[in-house]
């Protein structure tokens, strides 16, 4: 009768613990936050595709995106460990290494930065040179201490009386026939041409030969040593994102960057698409034929001499700390791209 007993209590045992598995997921996800540098836009298109279309989902992943804008800290938020990922950039990276910060870029999914010059139509500026003719040039703080002193030290004419404090605002360059503007390739021509009824020259600073990466995938560097795993997933599924959003159905990604940012309309996201592929901003350089986000050393090299020469860092910084090639240049995704 005791062995009925313990036999009938053993398979009762078995039959709550396999009810206790079946209630539970097959595959629990790792949850993930990946913190953007800005508010929603297409400029994020890939990310928000991979979970629009369960990519994420499909890798093990349940992806928060943590937006970014004027009041964010999200580059804290990943050094402080409260983000797995940042959308970074080679300075922020470079000069995290210069303060013993250990953060890495781990794929650039931005082969050239959409940093652009806009002038007048009618100002007699048909190159990049040119630019030096004109009297003023709206930048921010950070253009000035960066790319115009690259512009400064790699073209004749640039100097110092030109430049004039950016506002985030089109109307002083608006006013001023004989001025140009910073701004974004996917978004300030488009809101130009919607206010002014012309349309801009735009000149794509990356084309005249400045080089950074733009729009990056950074980690810690304890991540990606103690789980490359994890950090390979969220690659591969931001890759495969990022080639579905732009030659797939991207309506879904669409409507979730809408509903992050209500502001987002269907126009600007058709303009910002459109200039990524025109300009090759996703897609050229090593990405044409390693696949989306690739990062090598004489790319990152090439970005931190122009740093050296315009004395924004110091030639002894060990910049090759401030990424990790190992998950990326493989080629992943190319074939989804149609």
């Amino acid at each position: 009768m005791y062995n009925a007993l313990k036999t009938k209590a053993f398979f009762a045992g078995i039959g709550l613990a396999a009810a206790i598995v079946a209630a539970e997921p097959a595959n629990a996800l790792d949850k993930v936050t990946y913190g953007t540098n800005w508010l929603a836009e297409a400029e994020h298109g890939g990310f928000y595709q991979a979970i629009a279309d369960g990519t994420y989902k499909k890798y093990g992943l349940d992806v928060t995106i943590v937006q970014g804008g004027p009041n964010a800290a999200n580059q804290a938020l990943l050094i402080s460990g409260k983000l797995d990922f940042y959308m970074g950039g080679p300075q922020q990276e470079i000069d995290a290494v210069k303060q013993g910060i250990p953060i890495v870029d781990v794929a650039a999914i931005f082969q050239k930065d959409p940093q652009v010059l806009i002038a007048h139509p009618d100002a007699g500026i048909e190159a990049f040179g040119d630019l030096a003719k004109l009297p003023t040039l709206f930048l921010s703080k950070d253009g000035y201490v960066t790319y115009f002193e690259w512009m400064k030290a790699n073209f004749a004419g640039f100097k110092d009386e030109q430049f004039k404090p950016y506002n985030f605002s089109a109307a002083p360059f608006l006013a001023d026939k004989q001025s140009a503007q910073q701004g974004y390739l996917t978004s300030e021509p488009y809101e130009i041409e919607k206010q002014a009824g012309w349309k801009p020259k735009v000149f794509l600073i990356a084309d005249a030969g400045y080089s950074p990466y733009s729009t990056m995938i950074t980690a810690q560097k304890a991540l990606a040593d103690k789980n490359p795993d994890l950090v390979q997933r969220f690659v591969n599924a931001s890759i495969e994102g990022w080639y579905n959003y732009l030659y797939g159905d991207n309506k879904a990604a669409n409507d979730l960057i809408k509903k992050d940012n209500p502001d987002m309309t269907d126009g600007q996201i058709a303009y910002s698409i459109a200039k990524m592929k025109e300009y090759g901003i996703v897609e050229s350089g090593d990405a044409l034929d390693k696949g989306i986000g690739c990062i090598t050393d004489a790319h990152y090299k090439k970005f931190f001499d122009e740093m050296v020469q315009i004395k924004v860092f110091d030639a002894g910084i060990d910049y090759k700390k401030a990424f990790d090639t190992q998950f990326v240049c493989k080629g992943f995704g190319m074939a989804l791209k149609k």
